[in-house]
């Protein structure tokens, strides 16, 4: 098992390693007395894991409660919010008490936020089931649901007590959502690990999952540790995100978010090369990594479709808007573009 360390408002630690699914009641329980675990999953993940994970807690000492949302990125708005937080009240769900969120990047945004404004904050614990909550969202205490006008709109900085990456649990997962995580993977790469980028992009990677998974949180945790609540550094983590959250959007959440980053990380490369920010031949490097991986490279969208929905992003202050662009695979860098240029900069992207 490998175990890394995150020192933010809180401490925590990431576990990594197969089986632990069966060590979470005793992992739980040595940092958190035995009390009520709420656990929050979705219908799909329930089936799979949720009864394991209820038979681990109550081993340990632990009284369980739980709740299932239907799975999908649908779900992930103030409606499913409400449900949960009267969920929680209805079972008498105290601050002494935890949430268990068992499942993806929906289920531990919405179980996270729960968590965070449910009696004012009670403690809550990640147990990612998917490889893009496992490399990225379960690591970092971003919370949130969508909102009518765009992606996680609202939301928290709230950690975790504990994360658990169980590794057997990315066995079961089909080929599509596994690459989702693939596309957040290659994302690290780009940022600032060419080897990874390089070992990712070549598809020859399955048998060193514990490994890319510790070397994406590490990366995470640093950026993390240095600036928690996204005012500087952290943006990094975004390459991909502006350009693809507004595909995401767009699609009506059709298009995973995996799947929309990998696209918008082709697109900002292309808009990188254009403006002189970028290497040669950066944007054909990252297509063919990102293809190699039968993950999408391209939108029909127009470039007034994502405009509008890049203009709606929360990374928008006043008249700019915070892009990554990267220059080479293992760097990149953050700019502010006037509002008033980002029509022409999407353009630019989809030529």
């Amino acid at each position: 098992m490998r175990k890394v360390i995150v020192r933010a408002s809180t401490e925590y630690a990431i576990l990594i390693g197969r089986g632990l699914l069966a060590q979470a009641g005793a992992e739980i329980a040595k940092r958190i007395c035995p009390c009520k675990a709420a656990i929050i999953t979705d219908t799909t993940v329930e089936k799979l894991y949720a009864e394991q994970v209820e038979n681990s807690l109550a081993e340990a000492g632990f009284s369980t409660c739980r709740f299932a949302f239907p799975a999908g990125e649908s779900s992930k708005h103030i409606g499913t919010l409400s449900d949960m937080l009267e969920f929680l009240a209805e079972e008498e769900v105290t601050r002494q008490d935890i949430i268990v969120a068992l499942g993806g990047g929906v289920a531990g945004d919405m179980a996270g936020f729960a968590a965070a404004v449910y009696q004012r904050g009670i403690r809550f614990v990640q147990v990612p089931t998917t490889f893009l909550a496992a490399v990225d969202s379960s690591v970092g205490g971003k919370t949130a649901i969508d909102l009518k006008a765009g992606k996680n709109m609202a939301g928290a900085f709230y950690q975790p007590h504990l994360v658990l990456c169980d590794v057997d649990t990315l066995d079961t997962l089909p080929e599509e959502t596994f690459a989702d995580g693939i596309a957040e993977t290659m994302k690290y790469g780009i940022i600032g690990d060419a080897d990874l980028f390089e070992k990712t992009a070549s598809g020859d990677f399955r048998n060193d999952l514990e490994e890319i998974i510790e070397t994406c949180v590490k990366m995470k945790r640093d950026i993390v540790m240095e600036d928690e609540f996204d005012t500087g550094l952290r943006q990094l983590l975004n390459l991909g995100h502006t350009l693809g959250h507004a595909i995401e959007k767009r699609s009506g959440f059709t298009l995973s978010h995996g799947h929309a980053v990998a696209i918008g990380m082709h697109l900002i490369a292309k808009a990188a090369e254009e403006k002189g920010l970028a290497e040669a031949g950066l944007a054909e490097k990252i297509k063919a990594a990102l293809e190699k991986n039968k993950l999408p490279v391209s939108t029909l969208y127009t470039a007034e479709e994502i405009t509008e929905g890049v203009l709606k992003d929360k990374k928008r202050r006043g008249g700019e808007i915070s892009f990554v662009f990267p220059t080479k695979i293992g760097h990149c860098e953050i700019v502010k573009i006037p509002v008033s240029e980002v029509m022409e900069l999407v353009r630019k992207a989809l030529s």
